[in-house]
């Protein structure tokens, strides 16, 4: 899909998209539950349907009606996999799901998108050959087999997050105590704390032992429960963003006292301001593209912890300085940062591609806004906000689909 954005400004009220990290977790919790939960407010992006297929072919019966989950759920100890687990390309589904299928003794294939399935998932390929259990990743997709026994899992924390939340959602469903030892400094902590808010909601327990080790009682049970999804932080960066170039948007429906990581973009935007903005990235990746096109638009600006950017959705520091780059704009890449030059920008002198990325296509739309452009591939938004295009166009925003 194409769009061509005309130069204009945004106007208006607009309710925040639903957290797809939080619909994801909760999603989870419920499908491990016993009973029937009711989970309001939860995102229908590709990546939840995605989590959605999956679950259900583990065995939970999962109803959704316009934003309502219900869901009744099932023993994952007992699950045996109906079919493939489909993953699409949402690589939370799948690195939060390999170990809940690893419960069973039933052997569970997880395929996806190509792009999905280059993404690195050693991490459990070694902690399966530690603990004696099959992983077979190939082009066709990931195969393993359990049962999962509880125990001690070491594991670095600076590839992704994911992997320690998926061992989260398992572990205490386990006979016996287990242990999740990270060997290395933590980055995207936020998204660990989600987890185990999303397991406390549905009664599930873990606590930090230490800063690198996370203590899970075994023989613990899910309970079914209704519960409401609050908005999502990191969407709401690609609206309020408009904001820092005249539009004036409210965006209500934010829970100010969340917990998600990505809502220090407001303060990431003020530092934008100024000349000279160093910013670190390490715990909230997702804005990396958002921030980057804001600063190629203001003062410029150096990040850091850019390192994990390379294995998202595209590599998005280098996808980046090559879109940005089509608007005049100067970018350095090094091993864990990127340096923005500012700078007069403008019209970009050719097509503009999403690289089969939400966060870029969005961050693409803003400097659009303000230089006009057409964008190829921008159906990427689906994978976490489906309705973006019309919700902007809703306040203001000049968009145009075009054929393809």
């Amino acid at each position: 899909m194409k769009v061509k954005i005309g130069k204009s400004l945004a106007k208006g009220v607009a309710i925040a998209p639903a957290s797809k990290s939080i619909s994801h977790r909760m999603i989870i919790a419920a499908a491990m539950a016993c009973g029937k939960s009711v989970i309001e407010g939860v995102s229908r992006c590709d990546d939840c349907i995605a989590t959605i297929g999956c679950l259900r072919a583990l065995g939970a019966k999962i109803d959704l009606d316009g934003d309502e989950l219900t869901v009744i759920g099932t023993d994952p100890t007992l699950a045996s996999a109906n079919g493939e687990l489909y993953c699409k390309e949402s690589g939370s589904t799948l690195r939060f799901l390999i170990p809940v299928a690893l419960l069973s003794g039933n052997e569970a294939k997880f395929t996806g998108a190509e792009k999905l399935l280059s993404r690195p998932h050693g991490i459990y390929e070694e902690l399966c050959g530690e603990k004696g259990l099959f992983f077979s990743q190939g082009a066709d997709g990931i195969r393993v087999k359990g049962p999962l026994v509880s125990g001690d899992f070491t594991l670095p924390a600076n590839v992704s997050s994911q992997f320690i939340s998926g061992l989260l959602f398992a572990l205490p469903l386990l006979d016996g105590d287990s242990r999740i030892i990270l060997t290395t400094k933590i980055e995207s902590r936020s998204y660990i704390e989600l987890t185990l808010s999303a397991m406390r909601e549905f009664g599930v327990y873990a606590e930090w032992e230490s800063e690198r080790v996370i203590s899970v009682k075994g023989n613990q049970a899910y309970v079914a429960k209704r519960t409401r999804v609050e908005g999502d932080w990191s969407g709401t960066a690609f609206l309020e963003a408009f904001n820092l170039f005249g539009s004036r948007v409210e965006v209500v429906g934010l829970n100010e006292g969340s917990i998600q990581g990505d809502r220090v973009y407001r303060e990431h935007f003020k530092a934008l301001e100024s000349d000279g903005a160093v910013i670190d990235i390490t715990d909230c990746p997702d804005l990396g593209p958002i921030l980057f096109a804001v600063a190629a638009a203001k003062r410029g600006a150096t990040f850091t912890g850019t390192r994990r950017l390379r294995i998202k959705e595209s590599d998005r520091a280098a996808v980046m300085a090559k879109e940005l780059a089509k608007f005049g704009a100067r970018v350095e890449l090094f091993e864990n940062s990127v340096r923005i030059y500012g700078g007069d920008l403008h019209s970009p002198n050719e097509e503009l591609y999403g690289h089969n990325d939400h966060r870029i296509v969005m961050s693409l739309a803003l400097l659009c806004s303000l230089y006009g452009g057409v964008i190829e591939g921008a159906e990427a938004i689906g994978k976490s906000f489906g309705n973006y295009f019309e919700l902007v166009s809703s306040l203001g925003i000049s968009v145009q689909r075009l054929e393809d």
